[in-house]
């Protein structure tokens, strides 16, 4: 099926590699192979389990770029799953040790993704209005 792509699956898709790139960063910090730009980072003592976490979530938000690209509805789903689990990850890397302002990218951008995913637009661009 040939589906065209709207300019806001387009946005999507965009903000999908973005919270990626914002997973790898987080990641580098949490393996100390990068520096911290926004405050320190701590996952409960156990700094290898948050690298883990959010290396997963940068690797399903890749694959979830490429759903919304080819106008997938799968990648709709997926989007509005990882964008979830991303900021409730956010919230225990706080409560984590790590500070609010360095996962604040993280919790815009994944809030950003949330709120338009549910926009009524958007769903009916991947037919699950």
């Amino acid at each position: 099926m040939n589906r065209t792509r709207p300019f806001g699956v387009t946005l999507l898709a965009i903000l999908a590699s973005l919270a990626a790139v914002i997973g790898i960063i987080h990641t580098l910090q949490y393996l100390h192979l990068f520096p911290f730009f926004l405050g320190p980072m701590r996952f409960f003592g156990f700094d290898l389990f948050g690298a883990i976490l959010w290396g997963i979530t940068a690797l399903v938000y890749l694959w979830v770029a490429r759903k919304l690209w080819n106008v997938e509805p799968e990648g709709w789903l997926f989007l509005v799953i990882i964008s979830i689990f991303n900021l409730i990850l956010a919230g225990f890397s706080i409560l984590g040790a790590s500070t609010f302002e360095a996962m604040l990218p993280a919790l815009i951008v994944n809030g950003l993704i949330l709120i338009y995913t549910l926009l009524p637009g958007t769903k009916s661009a991947f037919g699950t209005a």
